[in-house]
Order: structure tokens, then C-alpha cells, then sequence
């Protein structure tokens, strides 16, 4: 096979997988706490046919070699885990993170998942969950007639409820985050989740605005750091290099028709 086919088709591929990752981030425009990716790409391993440096004569040597690329691939994924703008929605249960750290979610199976998605609410049995009905962790139950509730800048959570004498308000947890060394080695999970890895490093749990942790904003979310313009952008540059690399094969394809055709 003609050696630019073969380099183009991984071109074509890589652009795709590109576009997948455009097209997600682009989905998650509106997804409260959603990180955006982006692709990494590097080039594959090379043909030598001189080596640099290699002895030409007696007492000469090759300025520069002869090398040929074989294509690119996509290598990996990464989350970009800048801090989304600030929406305020006067949400009691609502709750934003104002610099780095994860709110620790139990999940089912009694592992721990991670999130930056603040949309709070309480169960049948007045349980802090998320959307989904998950538990936050550490687990925090209200008391029954709750009249207000409150989540201070560093996560203390007090409330206030209708029975007799109960006007001075009680509190009854605390919302901790978790931080990471290396929080792009999470694994996404779906529903807004990830979970740890070896790549992440073990989680440091501590309250908010301590250890490098970002404090709380009651009444408030975090939106998508995605930027749809700057993706529009980036879809446009794609659409254009994949349509470079299939003019490649084009020609390719015209270059053997000939040879074929004439020789």
C-alpha cells in the first residue's frame, strides 16, 4: 500500500476521535460542574533509512538522517478541571466549590465517588443526596421540621426547625472535600462522578479552604467550563484536517491510477 495512505488514514482516525471529544464537550455545555477534555496526540514511530550522525566517508558524517513518520494516534484524554463561572440560583441546597476539591459521594457499592456537581436535595428520609439519590459522604441527616438550612464558606451545616425552644440554630455536619495530587488521572464515571486511580493519588480529605481546597457558596453552582465558541473553533479545525488528510488519500489514489495506467 502507498506508504501516504496508510499515514493519512491514522490522520483521518485521530481527527475523528478529535471530534468525538469536541462533540462531547459541546453536549455538556449546559451540565452543572462539567470538565471539558481535549485529545492528545503524538506521532508514531519513524523509518530510518540513515541514521544522523552515521559515517558518510573516512572522515565525514551525515549532518541529518532520512526518516519517514508512519502516522499519529491519539494517545490520551484530559480533563480540564478549571474552575466554571459562578451561576447563583438562591438554592438553599444548592452548593459551589470555588477553587479545587471534589464533594465525596457514596455510591452503592460502597465505594467513593467524586463530583463538582453541587445540585443537592434530601431523600424520604431527609438525607443530603444528589440528583441521582446518591448519599453524600459523610453521611448528613436533617432533622424532621426543618424551617431553614444554611452551609457556611467552610462547610459547617446548620439549621433551624420549627419545634418549640428550637429557634437558635444546631448544627449537624460538616460538607468535607477531597483534594487530589494529580486530579486528571480521575476516572470518569458517568453521572457527573469520577473515582480514584493510581494516576490521581490517594484523596486528602479536609474542609473547605483548607489544604489548597476551594471554600463553599451556598445558593450557588458551578457551571461547565466549557466554552462552545472556543469549541466551534476547535470543531472548524478539525473538519478542516480530516478534509486535508482525505485529500491525501485522493491523491495517493490518482498518483497509483497513473502508474498503472502509464507504466
Amino acid at each position: 500500500m502507498h506508504g501516504a495512505l496508510h499515514v493519512a488514514t491514522t490522520g483521518m482516525s485521530a481527527q475523528d476521535t478529535n471530534l468525538k471529544v469536541i462533540s462531547n464537550n459541546l453536549a455538556n455545555v449546559s451540565t452543572v460542574g462539567f470538565k471539558k477534555d481535549r485529545a492528545v496526540f503524538e506521532d508514531l514511530l519513524y523509518q530510518t533509512r540513515r541514521q544522523p550522525g552515521a559515517q558518510s566517508g573516512a572522515d565525514s558524517q551525515l549532518p541529518s538522517g532520512l526518516q519517514t513518520g508512519v502516522g499519529v494516534r491519539t494517545v490520551a484524554t484530559q480533563k480540564q478541571f478549571q474552575v466554571g463561572d459562578i451561576q447563583v440560583t438562591d438554592q438553599s441546597f444548592d452548593v459551589a466549590i470555588t477553587g479545587a476539591g471534589f464533594i465525596q459521594i457514596a455510591l452503592p457499592d460502597g465505594n467513593i465517588a467524586y463530583t463538582r456537581n453541587g445540585q443537592l436535595g434530601i431523600d424520604g428520609e431527609n438525607r443530603l443526596v444528589t440528583a441521582e439519590g446518591l448519599l453524600v459522604e459523610p453521611a448528613i441527616t436533617l432533622p424532621d421540621q426543618v424551617t431553614s438550612f444554611s452551609i457556611s464558606n467552610d462547610g459547617i451545616i446548620t439549621v433551624t426547625t420549627a419545634a418549640a425552644g428550637s429557634e437558635t440554630p444546631q448544627q449537624i455536619g460538616v460538607l468535607e472535600l477531597a483534594n487530589f495530587v494529580n486530579p486528571q488521572g480521575l476516572l470518569p464515571i458517568g453521572q457527573n462522578l469520577f473515582t480514584e486511580t493510581a494516576a490521581s493519588g490517594a484523596p486528602t480529605v479536609t474542609t473547605p479552604g483548607s489544604e489548597g481546597t476551594g471554600f463553599l457558596k451556598q445558593g450557588a453552582l458551578e457551571t461547565s467550563n466549557v466554552n462552545a465558541v472556543e469549541e466551534l473553533v476547535n470543531m472548524i479545525q478539525t473538519q478542516r484536517a480530516y478534509e486535508i488528510n482525505s485529500k491525501v488519500i485522493s491523491t495517493a489514489d490518482q498518483m497509483l491510477q497513473y502508474v498503472n495506467q502509464n507504466l
